[in-house]
């Protein structure tokens, strides 16, 4: 696989078109970060880590629906850097998605994080996604 953050955006984007209330996905520390990230800003409802065996682990997700509406609390799942045109940012150009409203997830020399988080603590890095 060539691109695994974008093979984990696509299964959370096809999960959420069919549907689905929980989606498992291979998991690897840079997938369970973004999951943590997802969490932390409230667009999915809970997540678990499964180790199958010692090589293999999975990443359980319950995805965040609206009762009433029957919307899910993703909109858009966006991937930004890919491995042919990876884009980085300075903490002072981090793109603001929707004005404020969504988020952008960054991999920094502090780890994986919002785009707030990341202005916060003045790191720029690697812009991996955007999310409303």
């Amino acid at each position: 696989m060539t691109d695994p953050i974008a093979d984990y955006l696509t299964r959370l984007r096809n999960a959420i078109s069919a549907g689905h209330r929980v989606v498992e996905i291979p998991s690897s520390k840079i997938k369970q970060e973004i999951t943590k990230v997802l969490f932390d800003k409230g667009y999915i409802l809970n997540y678990k880590f499964v180790d199958l065996d010692e090589h293999r682990s999975i990443i359980k997700i319950a995805l965040k629906y609206d009762l009433q509406t029957k919307s899910n609390a993703i909109r858009k799942l966006q991937r930004v850097s890919r491995p042919g045109l990876r884009k980085y940012a300075g903490y002072k150009d981090i793109p603001r998605v929707l004005n404020g409203l969504g988020i952008a997830i960054l991999s920094t020399s502090r780890g994986v994080m919002s785009d707030k988080e990341a202005r916060e603590m003045k790191v720029g890095g690697e812009v991996l996604c955007y999310v409303y």
